[in-house]
This record gives structure tokens, sequence and C-alpha cells, in this order.
């Protein structure tokens, strides 16, 4: 599938991708859950995240409520069309239309580079995380949330934790099997990568 085939399912997918519980958060006990996990990983705020493969923008408005100052980047114009809707009147956060794999962001500027269900889509897994950790500045993290979802596509935690460590940077896996996140119960493996 090209990039401009897959531009166009995630733009024929947009009107409903907040549907999903994981997707729109509108869950509150889900919400809750995302907020917890991603305020105890991240450095205090206000820091400085890219969102990349943010979509409607929820984890980029999420952030954004705690004080954060946010750049969601996504390649689907409709998934950034919403997010810029959504985020009407949202102090500290932004949208750009681009392709995560290259993201037209400033190096060597985040405090966090933020990528949920991202990095299995990307054409070179190993470049695209080249690219996102050169947007860091010093000391700063990434954070992958990734899957091997049932129907065999993604990543194994094992597969993306060596993706990382091959970029000389140190990676902890958190399966993430509860409910809570995933606004239901799941049977394949989904997780957070911190490094």
């Amino acid at each position: 599938m090209t990039r401009l085939d897959q531009i166009d399912v995630w733009n024929a997918e947009a009107a409903a991708f907040d549907d999903a519980p994981d997707h729109g958060l509108l869950d509150a006990g889900v919400r809750a859950a995302w907020r917890a996990l991603l305020v105890d990983v991240l450095p205090a705020a206000p820091a400085r995240i890219a969102d990349l493969g943010s979509g409607t923008g929820t984890l980029s408005l999420l952030l954004a409520a705690e004080g954060d100052r946010v750049d969601g980047v996504d390649f689907s114009p409709e998934m950034v069309r919403l997010a810029r809707e959504k985020a009407t009147g949202v102090a500290g956060v932004c949208f750009v239309e681009a392709d995560a794999a290259a993201p037209p962001l400033p190096p060597a500027s985040y405090d966090v580079v933020l990528c949920r269900h991202v990095l299995w889509a990307m054409p070179d897994p190993a470049d695209a995380l080249a690219r996102w950790i050169e947007l860091l500045a010093p000391g700063g993290m990434l954070l992958l949330v990734e899957g091997r979802w049932s129907n065999e596509a993604g990543l194994r935690g094992a597969e993306t934790v060596a993706l990382v460590e091959a970029t000389g940077r140190r990676a902890t896996l958190r399966p993430l099997p509860e409910a809570i996140y995933w606004g239901r119960e799941i049977t394949d493996e989904r997780y957070l990568v911190v490094s």
C-alpha cells in the first residue's frame, strides 16, 4: 500500500476514529487511566512534546490540559482537521499536516516524543526512530505505545525494545494488558516503551 493509499484509509477512518474508547478517551475511566499513565512517566509540565501520528489529537489535548506544549503531526488531512476543531480555544497545542516518518519539527527541541500505535506502521521503523530521536533535546524522552494485535499486525514488545536499543538508547518495557486502557478486555500484546 502506498503512502497515498494509507492517507486515504486514515481519512476514511477519521469520522469514527474517536468512537473507540482508547482513541477518543470519551469514557471517563479510560481517559483517567491514560492521564495517570502518561503523567506518571512524563517530565513535569510544561514539557515540550511532539505527538507523532497524533490522529484526532486526543493525547495532544490531554497533555495540553496538563500544561504541556504539544505539537501534533499527522499525515491525514481529515485527522488534522478534526484535531484542530477539537483544539479550538485550547492553549499550548497545534497540529501540523505532515508525515510522522519525517516530521517537519525543529531538531533537539522536544522534551518528549510520543507515538501511539505509529511505529509499527512506518515504512522503515528504524529510520523513523532515528528521525524522532533527533527531535529530542538533551535528556529527552521517547514514549512509544505499541502492540501486536490479534490480526498479527504490529510489533511485539521485544521488537520495539530492540529497535530503540539499536539506536544506543536504553528502553524499558511496560505491558498494558489492563482493560481500563482499552475500554474492553484484550488478548493481544499492548505495551509502553520508555526510553
